[in-house]
């Protein structure tokens, strides 16, 4: 695999409030795209998909030109879902931003111990094994918060499937469902139909 590096070029230099403008020029009733203004959150969903599978293309191939552009366009996508709910008056892009941010926060005790963005663990260090674990406690007690009583809950549906048959089995495993071989697993069904 070759890697290329991206480069920077001689075009204007933009930023994250400039794409928020052009977004919303984009969806402006009177002067806008014709395409854009007609869009929802459900007719983008495909679209959004596609540009993740672009993305995880391009990062496979190693061309750091092509990811940066596949980057810009799932940017894009989170742009315009934001733009979508604010002017549903439901949230705007600072929003999502900063309810991320938080999130992030929370599930990272051993890099902010006191829940705060300036706070830092100093020598502590986790090895990854604690802190997936730790993670995964957290997700259950976010899961708890939300009146989500199975682990399989907030498995998006829309996941393609052997990508959500894979995550199902991790899930499942952590509670114990999971066998080396198929005898176990049939002693359990005749377990689970005798009880029935």
């Amino acid at each position: 695999m070759t890697i290329k590096t991206a480069v920077a070029t001689d075009n204007p230099r933009y930023t994250i409030d400039d794409l928020q403008v052009l977004m919303s020029r984009l969806r402006d009733p009177q002067d806008g795209c014709p395409w854009d203004k007609t869009q929802s959150f459900t007719t983008i969903v495909p679209h959004t998909l596609e540009e993740c599978y672009e993305l995880a293309d391009a990062i496979e191939s190693g061309d750091m030109l092509h990811i940066k552009e596949e980057l810009g366009d799932v940017l894009f996508q989170v742009i315009f879902y934001a733009q979508l709910g604010k002017e549903q008056a439901q949230f705007e892009f600072s929003d999502i931003v900063s309810q991320l941010t938080a999130k992030l926060i929370r599930r990272h005790p051993h890099v902010f111990p006191t829940g705060t963005l300036d706070s830092r663990a100093g020598q502590q260090q986790m090895v990854a094994d604690d802190v997936k674990s730790t993670w995964e406690e957290i997700k259950a007690t976010e899961r708890e918060k939300k009146q989500q009583t199975s682990v399989l809950d907030d498995v998006p549906v829309a996941l393609p499937a052997m990508t959500r048959a894979m995550k199902l089995q991790k899930r499942a495993a952590r509670t114990g469902f999971d066998w080396p071989g198929l005898v176990p697993v049939v002693d359990k069904l005749q377990e689970e139909i005798s009880e029935l």
